[in-house]
């Protein structure tokens, strides 16, 4: 594949994200991230510059350095509902930050969305969790754009989706007792996955040409996928040229995901000690 990043300030080093750490919010940010198994790049900017928006995702590390769980989220609307949603989801995150399994965790989700919302706005949203000790991710999309997943062997980008016939899950906030699948896939070293909000697809140009899922995966493929900043630098750049230097009409978050298929380390008596404080809430996370 071709490398079209242009040139750039020498990046910082990824923050190494600690065990029992929730990084992340509605707030414009753009940073490396470094958890065991996986380097991350996150890049979000609400629309028209705005300090926070629709927009909000968390990246959290178990108190064993095992499980990273990562959700993006993108809220119909902006404002004082927004910044409460955020803080119910990061409550959510911390209170399933040791637990494998995200099924509950998505169920809550939507529950406490939809008391929340009380019909009158949803999100979208896709949820993951990455298991270091398995090097399996397991996804589960709330009527989210759908990620892209590069395989290191073939080379090539694809849409990642549920290999079923059931039907599509609902966003959150439309039916408080809907149940929402999800489906693993093991990852390979050097493999790539792509989360985004629709800000990306919905791009259009001068004529009003939306990009498309399509579009946006043919921008994927002419794209190096080894550097998670690089990649997602690219792609943006991409995107905004298919614009034509127009700002962009929403808040647009970008998540990119690469698989060092590194383990778990081992943790020091300190780190040890941090942890147990943590859980037993002596120190806050």
């Amino acid at each position: 594949m071709n490398m079209s990043t242009g040139t750039s300030a020498s990046p910082s080093p990824p923050v190494a994200m600690q065990c029992m750490e929730i990084r992340g919010g509605s707030q414009a940010v753009e940073e490396s991230v470094a958890v065991p198994g996986l380097d991350l790049w996150v890049s979000s900017h609400p629309h028209e510059g705005d300090s926070h928006g629709g927009d909000v995702h968390y990246i959290s590390l178990c108190g064993g350095g095992v499980i990273t769980r990562l959700i993006i989220a993108d809220v119909s609307g902006h404002g004082e509902r927004v910044a409460e949603f955020s803080s119910s989801l990061r409550n959510l995150m911390r209170k399933n930050i040791n637990i494998k399994k995200q099924t509950g965790l998505v169920r809550s989700l939507n529950r406490q969305f939809a008391a929340m919302a009380q019909l009158r706005r949803f999100a979208t949203a896709v949820v993951a969790t990455y298991l270091a000790t398995r090097r399996q991710l397991t996804v589960c999309n709330a009527g989210h754009p759908r990620p892209f997943w590069y395989r290191a062997s073939t080379g090539r980008w694809e849409v990642l989706e549920r290999r079923t016939e059931q039907a599509g899950d609902l966003p959150l906030g439309i039916d408080d007792e809907a149940r929402y699948h999800q489906f693993t896939l093991e990852l390979g070293p050097g493999d790539a996955v792509l989360f985004y909000t629709d800000a990306l697809t919905e791009a259009a140009d001068a004529s009003g040409r939306l990009l498309g899922e399509e579009g946006l995966l043919t921008l994927a493929q002419n794209l190096a996928a080894a550097a998670p900043r690089e990649f997602g630098r690219a792609l943006l750049s991409a995107v905004e040229r298919h614009r034509e230097g127009r700002p962009p009409d929403d808040d647009t978050t970008l998540l990119v995901l690469h698989h060092n298929a590194g383990g778990p380390k081992r943790l020091s008596l300190r780190e040890k000690v941090d942890v147990y404080a943590k859980v037993f809430g002596v120190k806050s996370y």
